[in-house]
């Protein structure tokens, strides 16, 4: 057993590990410094750690020696097998500490670590980081969390300071789905503000030009949404699409509409041909009358 296990209080109970240092791991061990926690980092490439280093980090030679210097070990890696790769040496280490993943992957994996994390005594919450590194550490960032309350209510007073924590429930899958489900709305915008921008191109229109007026699109929808439902989503919970303010056939011909412009314009088709085939597997149903929320019923099912 090493000396930190035979003395407790050798160790400082502020410390924190950070393991990956792209620019969210930089970010969050940044703000762990500036609220006077000691932090740990370890980086496959070494010298990513160079700048918070000179901010008062301390550079671990190895994953081992990261997670030995404290009880809470964060984690910001690519994926979930990064992890695992990072870890496979130091897992005898792991007994009694907590691993924080906010590293992105699908809900099936992230209850696979939790469960090896769990073989290994060590204690194991997922989380999803809802704000660009910049914003880390600020009253507008927030991070989903799942898995033991407990151990999330223990580290509460650490984790607060990376963003407001909003606790979804025991099961380690849910803060992971919720990020990827957070993940599915902004992706898919972002390819239909470039879709959009690429159409007005095709006119000599410069995206400096194009990009303001389609962010008054992209910011209103969700007010949009909110103006046509009191309690958003409830009709959708009810099983309810009403159709007096816009239907199936009216946006799915919009979407026909958005198809033949771009294949007018040559431009690649694979976003609008997808988003065609949700209203028209819709009609297909015999759905044409119902409110465009139906899509979701085929969405629902596999093609």
């Amino acid at each position: 057993m090493n000396e930190r296990r035979n003395n407790p209080n050798s160790r400082n109970d502020r410390s924190v590990t950070v393991i990956g240092l792209g620019p969210m791991g930089q970010a969050m061990t940044r703000t762990l410094l500036s609220a006077g926690h000691p932090v740990t980092v370890w980086n496959r490439t070494a010298r990513r750690a160079d700048g918070v280093v000179t901010d008062g980090a301390t550079l671990a030679a190895t994953p081992a020696e990261a997670v030995e210097a404290s009880d809470l070990v964060i984690l910001s890696l690519t994926d979930y097998q990064a992890m695992y790769d990072v870890l496979g040496n130091a897992t005898e280490l792991l007994a009694g500490r907590t691993l924080v993943n906010l590293s992105s992957d699908t809900p099936d994996r992230t209850r696979e670590a939790a469960a090896w994390a769990a073989g290994h005594d060590a204690t194991f919450l997922s989380g999803g980081v809802m704000t660009p590194a910049p914003m880390v550490g600020t009253e507008a960032a927030y991070v989903y969390y799942s898995g033991p309350e407990k151990t999330l209510g223990s580290h509460l007073e650490v984790l607060a300071l990376l963003g407001t924590p909003r606790y979804l429930g025991e099961d380690p899958g849910l803060a992971q789905l919720m990020y990827q489900a957070h993940l599915t709305v902004f992706l898919s915008a972002l390819s239909g503000l470039m879709h959009a921008t690429a159409m007005l191109g095709t006119a000599g229109m410069k995206a400096q030009e194009a990009l303001p007026e389609l962010f008054s699109t992209a910011d209103s929808i969700g007010e949009m949404m909110r103006a046509g439902e009191e309690n958003p989503g409830a009709a959708l919970d009810a099983g309810e699409h009403p159709g007096e303010l816009s239907t199936v056939t009216m946006m799915g011909a919009t979407s026909d509409h958005i198809v033949d412009t771009s294949t007018s314009l040559g431009l690649d088709l694979a976003l609008p041909l997808a988003v065609q085939g949700h209203y028209r597997r819709a009609v297909e149903d015999g759905h044409g009358g119902d409110n465009w929320t139906r899509i979701i019923d085929g969405m629902r099912r596999p093609g």
